[in-house]
């Protein structure tokens, strides 16, 4: 199949990469394990066995209502929890497998939906970040920007970093989280068939 390229040919692709089937459920799990993998998962809490404090009975056990043996209980302010946060990992298995096929659907999805842009080069070699608002201009990208460049130098990284909402990261840094959050994805030619190359 063939994809647009802004500035340059259209550009002939695998369809098995860019032409694939929106399998929702997958793109959702791997999304999901992706951002529970960034959880840091030590939350503590003190249950009511851990709680420092004296166990002396507070009140006498008949003619006073309700019977209670001390202020740790969990009913009582300043008590221990009844079901007290431990600390504990949030990764899911996520095999390779199934990551290409998500990441392979979450791209094919933004080609059909207008949101993936292919350049020839995104042509800042300043770190200037007037030079890189008005090559967004030119591209009309606008809100949440992913630029997609694998031979990006520092100036690139440079005149993106001060604006809001645009990203730069090369093919190995490319999530599924920032493919899905992204407005507009605008990537190289160079970085397409390394993509092409790993997905295929």
């Amino acid at each position: 199949m063939e994809i647009n390229v802004t500035d340059a040919a259209p550009l002939q692709v695998a369809e098995s990469v860019f032409g694939a089937k929106f399998n929702e459920n997958l793109v959702h799990q791997v999304v999901v394990a992706y951002r529970n993998a960034g959880r840091a998962g030590t939350k503590a809490q003190l249950s009511r066995s851990e709680m420092s404090g004296t166990t002396k009975k507070f009140k006498k056990q008949k003619g006073g209502g309700a019977r209670h043996g001390d202020y740790r209980a969990p009913i009582f302010v300043g008590g221990g929890k009844t079901f007290a946060a431990k600390p504990r990992s949030f990764e899911q298995k996520v095999n390779r497998k199934m990551y290409r096929g998500a990441m392979r659907s979450i791209l094919a999805e933004l080609n059909r939906q207008g949101r993936l842009q292919v350049v020839s080069g995104l042509g800042v070699e300043q770190p200037r970040t007037r030079a890189m608002v008005e090559r967004l201009e030119q591209l009309g990208a606008s809100g949440h920007v992913l630029l997609v460049d694998d031979s990006a130098g520092d100036a690139l990284f440079l005149a993106a970093r001060n604006i809001p909402h645009v990203h730069v990261v090369d093919v190995a840094a490319m999530s599924p989280v920032a493919l899905v959050g992204a407005d507009r994805v605008v990537m190289t030619v160079e970085s397409v068939k390394k993509i092409e190359a790993w997905l295929a």
